[in-house]
């Protein structure tokens, strides 16, 4: 498919492969809870942009984002060492989103940053994500994730709300190469066996939404590459984005249940699938957290990072997961 909106303009929903070239909103005919066209303006504020990627290891953990809100701007960028527990983050505003663009094509498309010397760019092109990072605090990252002929990503389109519509294309464990350096050390990502992960969403989204989140990128004991994405709160509209890897294979799952203590987060969660593949424990051993409550938009976020344990039952085989890191999320938003 071409392009997500078609010439109706309403956009094609369910789960696609291959995933649209073009996220094209500005043919979408939005209207209102009355059913009234929404003008130019109005579709262009409306639409919310986001790309996450993470480069996981055992030695290092690395996270960062682009928001684009349209009224404001959002990135952020985290390292995490699991081997000694150093951590370190930078989150910067744009108030009308200024130097900040993520253009509407997933998978050939740009998405930039800038405020001050603070840059962040990432890109994608010829079978590679380039994620390119200079932090005015010395954090640089230059990194290439494979997304190459076996790339094969979940990509999902769900109603949000009356009009609305949210797309979101996710892939996990994609090899990575490349060098971070932090805190005085460059950290070869290809030597320590790094995997990338990407979420590229986009959409008319739920004016106040949630969202819990599991997300794994590791090597298993065999050397297979295992990932998932699990999710609930949002895309619950007869189709899930839950999905896991294991090499280049997409497999598709069920409802997740999340079971966590909000009042003690950094305790034990449980993850769990309806149809019985995936039965895990997540430990958090850090965390990322920030609330903002700029009375229109507001965000209440934590971020942990941590070993899941449990198992991975598909057909013919199990799959032991024995404390491999990965990130978990609780995360309310309005925007």
């Amino acid at each position: 498919m071409e392009k997500l909106i078609g010439d109706n303009g309403q956009p094609h929903f369910g789960q696609f492969d291959p995933a649209p070239a073009d996220i094209n909103y500005r043919d979408c005919d939005l209207r209102s809870p009355m059913d009234r066209r929404r003008g130019r303006l109005a579709r262009h504020f409306a639409f919310n942009q986001f790309q996450f990627v993470a480069l996981s290891s055992p030695e290092l953990i690395v996270g960062l984002a682009i928001v684009d809100l349209k009224w404001l701007s959002n990135a952020f960028v985290y390292a995490y060492s699991p081997l000694s527990g150093a951590f370190e983050e930078f989150s910067f505003l744009q108030p009308l989103a200024r130097r900040t663009g993520i253009e509407t094509r997933p998978n050939d498309g740009e998405a930039v940053f800038h405020k001050g010397s603070n840059r962040l760019h990432i890109s994608a092109e010829r079978g590679l994500r380039r994620v390119s990072v200079s932090l005015a605090s010395g954090l640089r990252i230059e990194a290439d994730i494979d997304e190459g002929d076996a790339y094969a990503p979940m990509a999902l389109c769900t109603r949000a709300g009356y009009q609305g519509w949210v797309y979101t294309q996710k892939i996990t464990a994609r090899p990575v190469k490349g060098t971070v350096h932090w805190q005085g050390t460059d950290h070869d990502l290809a030597a320590q066996r790094s995997l990338g992960s990407v979420d590229w969403t986009a959409g008319y989204m739920r004016r106040e939404t949630f969202w819990n989140w599991g997300s794994l990128s590791a090597y298993l004991p065999d050397g297979r590459r295992l990932g998932f994405n699990l999710v609930a709160g949002v895309n619950d509209t007869g189709y899930t984005e839950n999905a896991l890897w294991l090499d280049d294979q997409l497999i598709k799952l069920s409802t997740v249940v999340f079971e966590f203590d909000r009042d003690h987060r950094e305790s034990r969660w449980r993850m769990r699938s309806q149809d019985g593949v995936l039965d895990l424990s997540f430990e958090p051993a850090g965390r990322r957290s920030e609330r903002r409550d700029a009375g229109f938009i507001a965000s209440n976020f934590s971020q942990f990072f941590g070993r899941y344990t449990g198992t991975v039952r598909l057909p013919g085989e199990t799959l032991h997961v024995d404390g491999l890191w990965g990130l978990a999320e609780d995360h309310y938003a309005r925007w």
